[in-house]
């Protein structure tokens, strides 16, 4: 564990000289006052410029499978079977290169195709939103998830209730009602979307404050103070290396679960600091 503590220091203090791609500070970003309905394209309709995937057990750039890809104008999450014969928890995240601290975040998805053979039963129809996370440089080669917030996209099975814009914490927790919640996923009070129309999700993130999750304008599920997890091993390495409990910026990634999901938009409206 010493190495690796080592290893992540010196990653968290020399970023800017190893990662392939230049991930600005939450200061970095372009802002505008709020009230002004000022929307930037992440996703402009054509390639992946601005965004680095990080797949499960491969290299942090490395787009395995093809598995992101720009199609039609669709940012798409695909599993073609001559790379993917099972899909052996190989799960993917698509970072943009900056990260953002006060904002409103919308995307356009929707749910298609069949799951990948081999994907668990809980990612059927199933992907999301990582907000908060930790920068891509920082994650190891077979960890599963970035410790960030998962904004979580389902799809209905075609009978059950299934809400959407779900909350998950790998790595972290929240505050909710005033108290330290710690369940690792919690249901948003969504409809429930079955087939493949289109969805959209907002969220609202006021750094460390409070984050709002809405869906198709409707407010779905609210919480505070994003922190990471000191009982999570992953997240301890990154405590111990420097990083700050209270979580109030860090990246935005695209998740990649064994389902394949378009997204029509990525659009992101920066509120001025106070």
């Amino acid at each position: 564990m010493l190495h690796l503590k080592v290893r992540l220091f010196a990653i968290l203090f020399s970023l800017s000289a190893i990662s392939p791609v230049r991930f600005a500070t939450a200061q970095d970003a372009a802002v505008v006052p709020e009230g002004q309905k000022v929307w930037r394209q992440l996703f402009n309709g054509t390639d992946l410029t601005g965004w680095t995937p990080k797949i499960r057990y491969h290299e942090l750039g490395e787009n395995f499978g093809n598995t992101f890809r720009v199609e039609d104008g669709l940012l798409k999450v695909r599993y073609d079977a001559d790379k993917y014969t099972k899909f052996d928890e190989t799960f993917g995240h698509l970072f943009f290169e900056e990260s953002f601290s006060s904002y409103r975040l919308r995307i356009e998805y929707r749910f298609v195709g069949a799951q990948c053979p081999g994907g668990p039963g809980w990612a059927l129809r199933n992907s999301g939103v990582m907000l908060h996370g930790e920068l891509p440089a920082t994650i190891t080669k077979d960890q599963d998830f970035p410790a960030s917030i998962e904004v979580q996209f389902l799809g209905g099975d075609g009978k059950n209730p299934r809400p959407t814009a779900n909350l998950c914490t790998p790595g972290t927790n929240v505050v909710m009602n005033g108290k330290l919640f710690e369940p690792h996923c919690t249901n948003s009070k969504s409809k429930t979307f079955h087939g493949e129309d289109w969805v959209t999700a907002e969220i609202e993130v006021r750094g460390n404050e409070v984050v709002r999750h809405f869906v198709n304008g409707e407010l779905v599920l609210e919480y505070q103070q994003p922190q990471l997890d000191p009982k999570d091993a992953h997240s301890k390495v990154l405590l111990d290396s420097g990083a700050k409990l209270q979580l109030d910026h860090g990246t935005i990634s695209l998740q990649s679960e064994s389902h394949p999901i378009d997204f029509r938009k990525v659009e992101i409206m920066v509120f001025q600091p106070n």
